[in-house]
């Protein structure tokens, strides 16, 4: 797959896993919302429930910045699969204006976080490589 359809399908996904690893050195993925800025994914910690807004994916990116983000497509023809798998260094975003445009960019993709912004914090994937099959 080329690099711009890659982005493009990345883009228009509505969904992604994302995955880091634990102070133990065991992976961790979840389900996340999300946005591709130039080569930096965003990522917000949102008002769907929650325990609490201290998510284990913030702890283990304090502990060990190596991630990724995975954005695939299943169908039953499986002549049409396809799936894109971008690493990097994930961080926290600290810089005020860098989360207000993270959240402003998260917004204009989701509408449900026009009526409730994302009230945690902002994770940030500096995109350090794209694999992608086929």
């Amino acid at each position: 797959m080329d690099d711009a359809l890659a982005q493009a399908r990345v883009e228009a996904a509505r969904v992604a896993r994302l995955a880091t690893v634990t102070p133990e050195g065991r992976p961790h993925l979840v389900p996340c919302c999300f946005v591709l800025a130039g080569a930096t994914v965003y990522s917000a910690v949102d008002g769907k429930p929650k325990t609490t807004l201290a998510l284990r994916r913030l702890a283990n990116v304090a502990a060990n910045p190596h991630a990724a983000l995975l954005v695939d497509h299943y169908d039953d023809d499986w002549s049409t699969l396809w799936w894109i798998r971008v690493d990097g260094t994930a961080r926290v975003v600290a810089d005020p204006s860098e989360r207000e445009s993270a959240i402003a960019r998260l917004t204009a993709k989701y509408p449900q976080y026009a009526r409730t912004p994302p009230p945690g914090a902002v994770l940030a994937l500096d995109v350090t490589g794209w694999r992608s099959w086929p």
